[in-house]
């Protein structure tokens, strides 16, 4: 069985999504692919997982880094997405990385060429939100390039996190 609650951030209303133990989504009401793990049987219920990922939420719209992170689940995706996604996830605070960054770094592992649109393809589909940080990826030359959410709110979180994006200085 699948659970969902709500949370009302400072950039609009949230979903999150769980298996009962983990978190398994988190989106901003609305975005692109917006439930699209999210099995269509699900019940609205409250549960501790939803209370330590209200709790890192809380914590981070306050401008701070969350010293923890709820349990995620981030099953049902392919290994390539899955690498793309624990790549993010190294992505400090405050700073930001590239769609090419992350396919060098994928290609340098593997010994297969990979492109920066693929890595685009499976940071668009990332299912747990502001965790599992898509924000933090610009294109070329730290372009503002998609972001499910809209790109206003990527310019916001990228903001609230501090990361001066325009000057370089949020730059891995």
């Amino acid at each position: 069985m699948y659970y969902t609650c709500k949370y009302v951030s400072p950039l609009g209303g949230m979903t999150l999504a769980s298996d009962g133990k983990n978190l398994t989504g988190l989106w901003f009401d609305g975005q692109k692919y917006f439930a699209g793990n999210l099995p269509a049987q699900h019940d609205e219920q409250d549960l501790p997982v939803f209370a330590q990922t209200k709790r890192w939420l809380d914590i981070y719209f306050a401008g701070k880094e969350p010293c923890f992170t709820p349990p995620l689940s981030m099953g049902g995706v392919s290994p390539f997405r899955r690498r793309v996604w624990e790549i993010m996830r190294t992505i400090p605070y405050g700073h930001t990385s590239t769609y090419g960054k992350i396919a060098a770094q994928i290609a340098a592992e593997t010994g297969k060429r990979v492109c920066a649109q693929a890595v685009g393809g499976a940071v668009g589909h990332n299912g747990i939100a502001l965790i599992i940080p898509c924000h933090r990826v610009l294109g070329a030359g730290g372009s503002m390039t998609g972001y499910a959410g809209g790109i206003d709110k990527k310019i916001a979180l990228l903001q609230l996190e501090g990361a001066d994006v325009f000057n370089g200085k949020g730059k891995m």
